[in-house]
């Protein structure tokens, strides 16, 4: 198909117009988020978004999924688990980090954070950590 560029003219929860008109909602916004975090995605990104569509299939776990006015790494929004990727920025970022879990905690999210490094070096002990944080929903369901 024709490539295509695109201005985010406007964002906010639940609409997100393109090139000043036509407004996106639910679905399509999730997707067009997809299909713009694709191009951006870090190495650490990339391999997680691998590890967890082998390791939690039964799970629709998404990238880029938008709650309130954050866009999460990644969510499973069934199980109100989001979950962040920290690059070396994160560590001078604590504060903001902080009230970014709290307002996701508001809106009933819980969330578990992995350094980048850990993913690439262990991503096995990541993969076990998050199927504990869902199997944990499950038993507190």
């Amino acid at each position: 198909g024709e490539s295509r560029n695109f201005i985010v003219t406007r964002f906010d929860d639940k609409t997100l117009t393109v090139d000043g008109n036509n407004p996106l909602s639910g679905r399509d916004v999730t997707f067009m988020l997809e299909i713009l975090s694709i191009r951006d995605a870090t190495e650490a990104e990339k391999r997680l978004w691998r590890l967890l569509r082998e390791i939690a299939p039964a799970w629709k776990i998404r990238r880029q999924h938008p709650v309130g006015r954050y866009i999460l790494d990644f969510a499973c929004p069934s199980r109100k688990l989001a979950i962040e990727l920290d690059g070396g920025q994160h560590a001078i970022q604590a504060e903001a980090d902080a009230a970014r879990t709290e307002a996701l905690a508001q809106r009933g999210y819980r969330v578990i954070r992995f350094w980048n490094n850990d993913v690439l070096a262990n991503p096995e002990g990541v993969a076990a950590a998050i199927m504990e944080a869902l199997r944990q929903d499950d038993c507190e369901s």
